[in-house]
């Protein structure tokens, strides 16, 4: 039986007993969770990473609205890390006192001895120093709330609520707009919204200094009015009034998780970076961009262009026929799945020799997640342009505004078959175009055939 230890024993008088389960996972988890978030990870990958559960790493995510609740700044050496707390409790069972404990850690025989009295866990009615539950108490009392500024000063508070969420009224003063119950998310496209003055927090905080300028109470950033309203606990406004908000989101998204656009199937080595310099310069032909163009009920045609050229040809993406006619009511119909999408370039691209099919570039859509099988189908080096950089992609940017003048937006884009689509693309590459000197595509792309025929 190991010797009791006398420095424990005296600790233990002066313990405090305390109540409730430990959060789940210690400092250094959130930490590590929450860096991996800023990174782009998505929540259940941020958990592995940090080492606990999936779902803690959601519940986490969603409980600080998407938002870091904690600094992420490394603590300072004055404190007792968990590795320290965990040294002394060894040292503890093998009997060793308070100087000679903090000999080995080298620290003051004072601050191992305030560890001991504050940290001790006495709730089993013997004294006992466990390095986890001594952790939990230390975060537990390092902890500073500060109170939200909103929380405070009722009057910032109500001149934020007004003109964040204040009711649109017709000319007769009734409130205008639909009646949208809160459900805790994002009521997402085509779904009634909340109608509200709908200042962002910027222009509230900009107009604050209009309103009040001699009233330094009425002061806030926007940021702070973020927190307040993703971060739950804060005591200021409630998670609702996310509605009304221009995104509507009710978890605010990391910023590198929306540049990366979370797209996992696109590597490095497939970025647009990475492409041959004699794509930039035109000056090979066979070097394509392509493109989905979207209509009603996530109808799609989609696009391909060679670079050259301006050749445009246009893919048939038509609704799996399983689903029948679709009413206003059925589910979104799409034929622009990954596979479908995939099956539909490799039919149209091998429809021309080899040295015209060297390359094509896509942005990061899911609809290109089977890159790989159309590069072993095809031959053709597939690269990705950057997050939200269209102009990467300039020639199929410009060629689709062209084919809006045939197929315009809010349109159901599967009313036109194979047919119309290869009627649309023949018009297009029978125009003269100012770029090639006034020939057409199609005369440009004969011309590449015959040299080398």
């Amino acid at each position: 039986m190991p010797r009791r230890s006398a420095a424990l024993d005296r600790a233990a008088a002066a313990g405090t007993r305390y109540g409730g389960h430990p959060p789940a996972g210690r400092r250094e988890h959130r930490v590590r969770f929450w860096e991996a978030i800023a990174r782009g990870a998505s929540s259940v990958d941020a958990a592995v990473e940090a080492g606990v559960l999936p779902e803690i790493g959601v519940r986490w995510f969603r409980k600080a609205g998407g938002m870091p609740p904690l600094t992420l700044a490394p603590v300072s050496g004055r404190y007792l890390s968990f590795a320290e707390r965990e040294e002394i409790a060894v040292l503890l069972a093998r009997g060793s006192g308070v100087r000679e404990i903090a000999r080995q850690l080298g620290r003051a025989p004072s601050t191992i001895s305030r560890e001991l009295q504050r940290n001790a866990a006495t709730r089993t009615g013997r004294p006992e120093y466990r390095a986890s539950t001594a952790q939990t108490h230390a975060d537990r009392r390092a902890r500073r709330p500060k109170p939200a500024k909103l929380a405070v000063n009722a009057e910032l508070r109500s001149y934020v609520q007004d003109r964040l969420a204040g009711a649109v009224q017709r000319p007769d003063g009734t409130a205008a707009g639909p009646e949208v119950g809160w459900r805790g998310r994002r009521q997402g496209p085509r779904k009634d919204r909340r109608w509200g003055s709908s200042w962002s927090p910027e222009q509230i905080a900009g107009r604050l200094r209009v309103d009040f300028p001699d009233d330094e109470s009425m002061r806030i950033s926007h940021e702070a009015i973020y927190q307040s309203l993703y971060v739950q606990g804060r005591g200021a406004l409630r998670r609702e009034l996310t509605a009304c908000l221009r995104t509507g989101r009710a978890l605010r998204v990391p910023r590198n998780r929306t540049s990366k656009g979370n797209r996992s199937f696109v590597t490095d080595e497939l970025l647009i970076s990475e492409r041959p310099a004699e794509v930039e310069d035109r000056a090979v032909p066979g070097h394509w961009e392509g493109d989905l163009i979207l209509g009603t009920g996530r109808s799609a045609i989609g696009t391909l262009v060679e670079r050259s050229s301006r050749f445009t040809m246009l893919l048939h993406l038509p609704p799996p026929a399983a689903q029948g006619p679709g009413t206003e009511s059925s589910p979104a119909r799409t034929g622009a799945s990954a596979v479908a999408v995939r099956d539909a370039i490799a039919e149209t691209i091998t429809t021309l020799p080899e040295h015209l099919r060297r390359s094509l570039t896509w942005d990061q859509g899911i609809e290109m997640t089977q890159h790989a099988q159309l590069r072993l189908d095809t031959g053709l080096q597939i690269y990705f342009c950057d997050p939200r950089s269209p102009w990467q992609r300039g020639t199929n940017e410009n060629t689709n505004g062209l084919l809006r003048q045939y197929f315009p937006k809010g349109t159901d884009l599967t009313r036109h078959d194979a047919d119309d689509l290869a009627a649309v693309a023949e018009a297009l590459n029978s125009r003269p175009r100012k770029t090639l000197g006034w020939k057409t595509p199609a005369e440009v792309l004969n011309e590449y055939l015959a040299a080398a025929a």
